[in-house]
């Protein structure tokens, strides 16, 4: 990685990015009940496969304290894990669904919701720290899952990878200096599912290539 980890989970209160501070603490005063803090990496720590998104969603994560708890996004990726033997029991967009994961922990990029769901490139730089850190706390990791072009470079970004030799492109799979490998994907968000620019097959493909390459590892 570029530079040493950092913790793996930032603090409930969390100061380092003031925009994501004040947005929190405003739904906070209007949603006491919700989560409303960084949402923390969901999966044991051995597992083999690391799944990493761009930021909580308001009213999924955000809400509910579980990375793609709460909004279409979890339906697809959990449903997708599930399939592929990376996850058990039935997701419920709840976070008391019974719901755990097999060899394979999710998180995100940016790890407080930022509003319109756009965090800006301080707030991904300055949370790259913790996904270091998460890195450095799930040490039998070998694949990784990203979700998208943002999530994507966050990752590459924190194994001092260069951009231009690991373009982002769905389905791409890149190698780490330690030999870890980056398997992109389109985020699996409503809008992209919607749209067509990312099916339930294209994902699935995606998910299926890593259950056989960790097999074969």
């Amino acid at each position: 990685m570029s530079t040493a980890p950092g913790p793996a989970e930032p603090p409930r209160d969390c100061p380092l990015c003031p925009r994501l501070v004040a947005f929190r603490e405003e739904w906070r005063a209007r949603e006491p009940l919700w989560h409303n803090a960084p949402v923390p990496t969901f999966g044991p720590a051995a597992a083999r496969l690391l799944v990493v998104g761009l930021a909580p969603g308001l009213r999924g994560a955000n809400r509910t304290g579980r990375p793609f708890t709460g909004d279409y996004a979890g339906e697809l990726l959990y449903r997708t894990l599930i399939a592929h033997s990376f996850a058990a029991g039935r997701f419920e967009a709840r976070i008391d669904d019974g719901l755990t994961l097999v060899d394979a922990a999710v998180t995100n990029a940016v790890r407080c919701v930022p509003p319109a769901n756009k965090p800006l490139p301080t707030e991904i730089g300055t949370c790259r720290l913790y996904l270091q850190g998460t890195l450095a706390a799930h040490p039998h990791v070998r694949a990784m899952l990203v979700l998208g072009r943002i999530a994507h470079e966050s990752v590459a970004r924190a194994f001092g990878l260069r951009l231009k030799d690991v373009p982002f492109a769905h389905g791409a799979v890149h190698a780490t200096p330690g030999g870890l490998r980056i398997y992109d994907s389109y985020h699996c968000s409503r809008l992209n599912t919607n749209t067509g620019v990312l099916t339930p097959a294209m994902f699935d493909a995606v998910v299926a290539r890593i259950r056989a390459d960790l097999r074969d590892a």
